[in-house]
């Protein structure tokens, strides 16, 4: 029998590059996402159902659950992002700014995985997969995006626990900074951010999205059974965790 996956913000990224994997191994796989066209085009390109629906919306959530399967083998959080990509960091003077900035990462990055993790926590199947998407910068620091994707470990080492006597894993997979992610307009890291990643990382580069949906592969599979409550940095050395 094969097994069904969840991948939120599946339209893209890591999130697509995740679905895409599963779904070569023969799982049945959906994706979710904000924006309904791209959605639409990843599950076509892939083979995967869209439901597209606003993780961070609780109204949103429920009303998807009559969408979603009744029973999930594997559950991948990737949906979220940096809630400062337009502007930049908040001016530290203005604090309406600096109250939006935490508000808008917390909501993207932690409420996302909170509210569809929690919505779809009975119909978790015994043995199955839980992998929230982190950020080495939980480590090393990036003003509200670094300290709310930190808030994931804490949660997921919970979930590990909570669900461990029914063989549910949980774990977090953290990259470094990634091609293809979209974290900046255009797609694309600017220069001397390509240039920091060179100076930071063991191999000099960023990572690639299937790089890290290999790792997020591994751990939603039956062979990844006794890893559980752990921090999986994928980051070229940016972060050694030692």
């Amino acid at each position: 029998m094969s097994r069904i996956a969840v991948v939120t913000g599946g339209g893209t990224g890591i999130g697509r590059a995740v679905a895409a994997r599963l779904a070569a191994a023969g799982d049945q796989v959906v994706i979710t996402g904000r924006r309904k066209d791209v959605l639409a085009e990843a599950a076509a390109e892939i083979g995967a159902t869209a439901v597209p629906f606003d993780a961070t919306d609780t109204d949103g959530v429920a009303a998807a659950l009559a969408d979603l399967p009744e029973r999930v083998d594997v559950l991948v959080n990737a949906a979220g992002g940096l809630a400062d990509l337009a502007g930049g960091p908040p001016d530290e003077n203005d604090l309406e700014a600096v109250r939006a900035s935490w508000l808008g990462n917390f909501e993207s990055n932690v409420l996302s995985a909170v509210l569809v993790t929690t919505a779809l926590l009975p119909r978790l199947a015994d043995h199955a997969r839980i992998v929230n998407l982190g950020s080495v910068t939980a480590r090393s620091g990036q003003g509200a995006y670094g300290a709310v994707k930190a808030t994931l470990e804490p949660w997921t080492s919970e979930l590990a626990f909570r669900l461990g006597a029914r063989g549910i894993t949980a774990n977090v997979v953290s990259p470094g900074p990634t091609e293809g992610t979209d974290l900046f307009r255009g797609g694309d890291f600017p220069a001397a951010r390509r240039e920091f990643v060179r100076t930071r990382t063991a191999n000099g580069r960023l990572g690639q999205a299937d790089e890290v949906a290999a790792t997020i592969e591994f751990l939603a599979s039956p062979a990844a059974s006794h890893v559980t409550g752990q921090v999986i940095h994928v980051s070229g050395g940016m972060y050694l965790g030692r």
